[in-house]
């Protein structure tokens, strides 16, 4: 004898309530795909540079000082201004002139005034033109002081190969009569090694080290001769 067995069927509420369900799953699996296309990428991390050129070493018949002459004063440093779009750490750069853009990716660990503060004061130092070199603020009373303004810092793409230009401006002042004593601009260009950011970076701290060195060369003379 056979016997027919048959499968229990599933009541009709319970498999209405399974396709639901099975449709509610796929919806949230269709919109979480769709969601985490959406979402933004983490932000890519800046590549940073540093000016952090070696302060040359200044013999002082390089500067015109000799340490055994050198005037017994004091100069306070103040950190350097900068000109619009300059203060900041974006690197700057050229395609066509007086059009300033920024790279997207690349960056200054610091605005440039800010990390040619303490290389202007070693560089300073280091000429032995003065009896101490202290950077504001400070409470030392210092017969003169130096005020700076970086006006450009900034790579040029308009030439091959590309060109990194530094430009400075010093004033040396009398801190009681307020006189400025003597007042230059540094101007320097210097060919970049490869056209981009890198490359820009390495010229710019040449461009550093050269401007230190003719900054304390200019006051050294500028001492001497007051």
């Amino acid at each position: 004898m056979t016997t027919d067995l048959k499968t229990p069927s599933i009541p009709r509420r319970v498999a209405r309530w399974l396709s639901a369900l099975g449709w509610a799953l796929a919806t949230v699996g269709l919109v979480s795909g769709c969601a985490s296309g959406l979402l933004p990428k983490p932000a890519t991390q800046p590549v940073l540079f540093a000016l952090d050129a070696s302060t040359p070493e200044l013999p002082p018949m390089a500067t015109g000082a000799t340490p055994a002459k050198a005037p017994g004063l004091t100069l306070t440093v103040d950190v350097p201004r900068a000109a619009a779009g300059y203060d900041t750490p974006q690197m700057a750069y050229l395609r066509r002139p007086h059009e300033m853009e920024y790279f997207a990716s690349h960056q200054w660990v610091d605005t440039p005034a800010r990390m040619l503060t303490p290389q202007i004061v070693q560089a300073l130092q280091r000429s032995n033109a003065f009896r101490a070199v202290v950077m504001t603020p400070t409470t030392a009373a210092g017969e003169l002081r130096l005020e700076t303004e970086l006006l450009r810092l900034q790579q040029d793409f308009s030439q091959s190969p590309s060109r990194v230009r530094l430009t400075l401006r010093a004033l040396l002042i009398n801190t009681a009569s307020r006189q400025v004593l003597a007042a230059r601009e540094f101007d320097l260009d210097q060919a970049a090694a490869s056209d981009d950011p890198y490359g820009g970076a390495l010229a710019a701290n040449l461009l550093v080290q050269q401007m230190l060195s003719q900054l304390a060369a200019w006051a050294s003379r500028s001492v001497g001769t007051q």
